[in-house]
Parts: C-alpha cells; structure tokens; sequence
C-alpha cells in the first residue's frame, strides 16, 4: 500500500473514531453527555477539516 493510501486512510479513520464516539456518548447519554458533546463535536469539525486538508494536499501532489 502506498504511503498516500496510508495517510488517507489514518485520516478518515480518526474522523470517524470521533464520529462513532460522539454518537456512543449521545446515545448513553448521562453527565458525561452533557459535559463533552459539544468538545467531541468541536474535535469532529476540526479533524474533518484536517483530513479535507489532507485530501487535498494529496490530490495536488498525484496532479503534480
């Protein structure tokens, strides 16, 4: 597998570990929901921007 793969990969995969544990966190619901949705939420956004960074970067450089 090429390095690129690699890195898309570990980049999708972190955003959707946070996603699975915001939804694990809404649905058992509790002081720890209320406490951390809305960091998980903010960690979702950011690391979704992150690997749409990488997604990019990655597309210039096979382009180029």
């Amino acid at each position: 597998m090429a390095m690129d793969q690699i890195i898309l990969f570990a980049a999708l995969g972190i955003v959707a570990g946070i996603l699975g544990w915001g939804v694990l966190t809404m649905a058992r619901g509790g002081e720890y929901n209320i406490k951390n949705s809305n960091r998980i939420m903010r960690y979702r956004i950011i690391f979704q921007a992150i690997a749409l960074v990488v997604i990019l970067i990655l597309i210039w450089w096979k382009r180029g």
